[in-house]
């Protein structure tokens, strides 16, 4: 039997859970000596977090095995409108018992021990397929994991199934021609950003504990921003690409998506470290802390020095509200928040993405990876066989007709002048004024109507172009209940920074609030 099956077929049982999720056995004694248990006996277990869960199961109040049924019957119930899963481990009950068998054994292989993960269909799984959304790599799958997947794994994570993007991950709507349009769980008739679009959409409806997703341009922060959740974008070279399908390996990268800080961070120390198989993680060599969840501390931003960049602000007016009062929370919360201008700013945001170079040669590289089993071999072949997304298909002719990047005198001037004017201007303006982070908004506009063009600004190309580390936190919701972000930009492997002034702004403003969902 396969051990995976697309959701669409239907095939997901209905699990009746009788009582509380986290009622105390009768034989089980309750802690309560410790209030962090005590919160996580009585937190609704979709909003609990991954350290009140990990408390719940090590006291015996709630199994692995209750957890994962608990996400199937909310991917039943909710996800025939999100649309947010393309694909579901059919082996995931089985996992779940091992997993609590291990834990009865005394045996926790690390923090995510139990915990439910749902993947950006782009992640290479070797037990299910990884397809980026593309009906031309449907049912394709990797000869092992990414080294990502890999790494939950180890830390006992549990692998619930792939999220929708959009298609190879080209935009912010998410659509893709496997998946169809993922919708914003907050109003279901508008887009939930992209191309992290799925796993964005299914962590804030509760699908899943926690997700991973991926970011070239902004693909992690907009959909967090979006869906009123914490999202990471690691410095380059703080986590592997290998085996994560390339939209530009100059600019991609692999991060949390999650409800709050403190998962994000237990997802960051996961997955951040050397691998040989993708040579610049060596730069992390001596940058990773023990723990990012040292950082997790509530006055964090404390006699912090925040740089506010207005030229990022946009003409939505209540994004920019938003923004004046998450300035406002920092400075009552003990930061110094001053207004700054980045050096050579609009030459930097004029730069184009380099996916429209690089996505032809890394695609064709991955394909190879695959072995005799691939189901295409070349971008050509994806074009020719026409099972893709119909408004993807100029975008990738274009992509396809480029010819070699060595030649190419545009790419050259770009990889080489690109990197060097944002790193050596963003450092210029953290140094002159003596700054923890950059703030501004994650998209300066809200999410827009399906249908309708999607802005966001040109704030999350500071991150990519300068290979610095990003996050986006949640700061608030329009008046019709569209959740905004804002984002905070650190020097490089300055993830603690980043981590510590996000948990202080979360603890004192507590912007997370759970879409209704019908």
């Amino acid at each position: 039997m396969t051990k995976w099956y697309m959701k669409s077929f239907g095939f997901i049982a209905s699990f009746a859970l009788a009582g509380s999720l986290f009622a105390v056995p009768a034989n089980a004694a309750p802690n309560t000596a410790n209030p962090v248990v005590e919160k996580a006996l009585v937190a609704k277990i979709e909003e609990a977090t991954i350290f009140e869960l990990q408390h719940a199961m090590q006291k015996g109040a709630l199994s692995s095995e209750k957890l994962v049924e608990y996400y199937l019957e909310r991917i039943e119930e909710y996800d025939d409108t999100i649309h947010s899963v393309i694909t579901v481990d059919d082996d995931v009950i089985a996992e779940a018992k091992e997993l609590d068998k291990e834990r009865r054994a005394g045996k926790v292989r690390g923090s995510l021990h139990g915990i439910p993960v749902i993947l950006k269909d782009n992640y290479d799984t070797y037990d299910m397929p990884t397809t980026a959304g593309s009906l031309s790599l449907e049912g394709s799958i990797a000869l092992d994991d990414a080294y990502q997947t890999k790494r939950l794994r180890e830390e006992g994570a549990i692998i619930l199934g792939k999220a929708n993007l959009h298609e190879f991950a080209f935009g912010f709507q998410t659509y893709s021609s496997l998946g169809g349009q993922t919708f914003n769980p907050y109003d279901l008739s508008r887009y939930p950003g992209g191309s992290s679009g799925g796993t964005a959409a299914a962590v804030a409806a509760n699908l899943a504990a926690v997700g991973l997703g991926t970011d070239t341009g902004g693909s992690i922060r907009i959909p967090s921003s979006f869906n009123n959740l914490v999202g990471i974008r690691p410095t380059m070279g703080l986590a592997s690409r290998d085996g994560i399908i390339p939209l530009a390996l100059s600019q991609d990268v692999g991060g949390p998506i999650a409800k709050t800080v403190e998962d994000a961070a237990i997802v960051l120390d996961a997955i951040a470290g050397y691998d040989p198989a993708d040579p610049v993680t060596k730069t992390s060599i001596g940058n990773v802390p023990k723990t990012y969840t040292h950082y997790l501390k509530k006055n964090g931003l404390k006699n912090a020095q925040i740089g506010v960049v207005r030229e990022l602000f946009g003409q939505d007016q209540q994004v920019n509200e938003a923004m004046e009062q998450a300035i406002t929370d920092m400075e009552k919360l003990g930061a110094k928040v001053v207004d700054v201008t980045i050096p050579n700013l609009n030459n930097i945001l004029a730069y184009p993405s380099l996916s429209g170079f690089e996505f032809k040669f890394q695609l064709n590289d991955y394909l190879a990876s695959l072995g005799q089993d691939a189901p295409v071999t070349t971008l050509t072949e994806i074009i020719n066989s026409g099972k893709f997304h119909p408004s993807l298909k100029n975008s990738l002719i274009a992509r396809n007709n480029q010819v070699s990047l060595e030649t190419n005198e545009e790419y050259q001037n770009i990889i080489t002048n690109r990197p060097k004017l944002t790193r050596e201007s963003l450092m210029e303006t953290f140094t002159v004024n003596e700054l923890d982070a950059l703030v501004y908004p994650t998209s300066n506009a809200l999410p827009a109507k399906v249908g309708e063009n999607q802005g966001a600004g040109n704030a999350n190309r500071l991150s990519p172009y300068s290979g610095f580390p990003a996050m986006s936190v949640p700061i608030g919701f329009s008046d019709n209940g569209l959740p905004i972000g804002m984002e905070l930009l650190g020097k490089e492997f300055d993830e603690p920074t980043l981590i510590k002034l996000a948990y202080s702004y979360q603890e004192g403003t507590n912007h997370r609030k759970a879409p209704v969902l019908h």
